[in-house]
């Protein structure tokens, strides 16, 4: 029944279904959200703050001084803790998890603590603006700075590059593997014939990106025109939305042949590109460093980073729909409960709960236009009943449940033994290169011995005995006798030959 289950799950139908799904639900959970035409500062809890911290709110003087550096440092203590204290011992010596083995998704890793280590240094700024007691316009909060339209834009934008960037990733992957034989055989050879693979790629992404880039930042196509009320959705039918797009995320990386542990031998080719992988070289400062550094980037934690990207943004959304107020997001609820938005980002700031009604904004005039206020609003199908929040908060079930289904298969099946030996073969997401002096070479070039690979096995215990086997490999007889004189290189030649493999008890 596992196998079963396995087989259809892991099937490559099912694994597309999923991908080119989420892509959907995507855009429909953008063109449903009302979020995406109000007009006050979008809010996003951590990242808001991290985005505010580097890239606005500048204060005068001395104080920029401070932000700069305060940010430089939060990068650099995020980069160290991620690599040495969650990667290497939290997620490597204290979980013992296999996906994090050795070096691989650490950059992932180090990407998201960075983010925490910039919320933690955006407070040590507050704390030293609060010294200056007219410093308060600076302070870092979870505002951004720019407007919820704006900003549900570019992340319709953002989730269409991940989302289509880990479809094809999949879709890749079926073509190219040959752990189900008997499917697409004819596009499997279409697929591998030539450069078909990265011209398809590369004249799909750049003429779908542009006609998504214009209709989102254009409102060239209006949803609401295009749907004209057909299932108008409500708050709780957004959050279910929202909820599933995220189990969706998770079900992308659960149904990878290699999860959880992503120790095969599949190489995934990166997107556009005939390689699997890339490696970068940094600067080699010898007087400072004596090992020289190579970035290692393979293209399955490149595919599974975008997700874990993009699910971010989806998390933002999944909260922007439970905890979702009309008038926090200056919007109102009319005939129908159907929503307003209010258009004049200027004169938000002078509106309140009761300005911002149905009742106020229907029966008053604006000198402007001679006409109620409600004709410069914004009409939108999308509904909001006014459910409760324990209603709402149904739809964290199905997020939860595969959040935990997912720590589930990686606590029990995805993590190293503490008698296991780690394995794994040669590739990371850096290779750190000893280099040696041309004494260290010349004495590797007169001892033999030197050369020689030993592989000691595991001891067997029998009869209270211990047996312990040790396997030597000579290498090649003439880079041995290549350092020799005449007379040694001719007693080396008439030696036994049968000394290759010796056991020792």
């Amino acid at each position: 029944m596992i196998r079963k289950f396995r087989y259809y799950f892991q099937h490559p139908w099912s694994r597309l279904c999923v991908a080119y799904l989420v892509i959907f639900l995507n855009f429909l959970i953008f063109a449903e959200d009302p979020l995406s035409h109000s007009q006050t500062q979008a809010r996003v809890i951590v990242v808001g703050n991290c985005f505010s911290f580097v890239l606005n709110k500048y204060p005068k003087g001395g104080w920029i001084i401070l932000k700069v550096l305060l940010w430089l440092l939060g990068i650099a203590a995020g980069l160290l803790a991620g690599k040495f204290l969650f990667h290497q011992q939290m997620f490597g010596q204290l979980l013992r998890l296999k996906m994090f083995r050795e070096d691989h998704g650490s950059w992932m890793v180090m990407f998201f603590s960075t983010i925490l280590s910039l919320f933690i240094f955006s407070n040590i700024y507050n704390m030293c603006l609060t010294l200056d007691g007219n410093m308060s316009m600076y302070l870092i909060t979870e505002h951004m700075g720019i407007r919820n339209e704006t900003f549900m834009k570019l992340a319709a934008v953002g989730t269409w590059m991940g989302d289509f960037v880990t479809a094809w990733m999949v879709t890749d992957m079926m073509l190219q593997d040959e752990l189900y034989p008997d499917w697409g055989k004819t596009a499997r050879a279409f697929w591998r014939k030539g450069y078909n693979r990265i011209v398809l790629f590369w004249s799909v992404l750049i003429s779908l990106t542009s006609v998504v880039v214009i209709v989102i930042t254009t409102d060239w196509i209006s949803w609401d025109k295009l749907n004209r009320g057909f299932m108008p959705s409500d708050e709780v039918s957004r959050a279910f939305l929202a909820s599933f797009v995220l189990v969706f995320d998770l079900l992308i990386v659960m149904q990878d042949w290699e999860f959880p542990q992503f120790m095969g031998n599949l190489e995934i080719n990166l997107p556009g590109l005939p390689i699997s992988h890339i490696r970068l070289r940094l600067p080699h400062f010898k007087r400072i460093f004596k090992d020289e550094y190579h970035i290692h980037i393979t293209g399955k934690w490149f595919n599974y980073g975008i997700i874990f990207l993009v699910l971010i943004l989806d998390l933002n959304m999944w909260k922007n729909q439970i905890f979702y107020q009309p008038y926090e997001y200056g919007q109102y609820v009319g005939p129908g409960e159907k929503i307003y938005t209010v258009q004049d980002a200027d004169c938000l700031k002078d509106l309140n709960k009761t300005t911002l009604s149905w009742e106020w904004r229907s029966t008053n005039i604006s000198p402007l236009t001679n006409k109620t206020y409600t004709h410069g609003d914004l009409f939108l199908y999308s509904r909001f009943v006014g459910a409760n929040l324990g209603v709402k908060c149904l739809a964290f079930v199905p997020s939860i449940l595969a959040f935990i289904l997912f720590g589930f298969f990686i606590c029990f099946f995805g993590r190293f033994q503490k008698n296991e030996q780690i394995k794994d073969k040669p590739g990371s997401s850096y290779v750190k290169i000893k280099t040696k002096t041309l004494s260290q070479h010349s004495k590797v070039s007169h001892l033999a011995a030197d050369d020689a690979i030993v592989i000691q096995e595991e001891p067997e215990k029998m009869n209270d005995d211990y047996f312990v086997s040790t396997e030597v490999t000579l290498p090649n007889q003439h880079n041995i006798t290549s350092g020799l004189s005449t007379e040694d290189q001719c007693a080396f030649n008439q030696g036994p030959q049968s000394n290759d493999i010796t056991e020792t008890r």
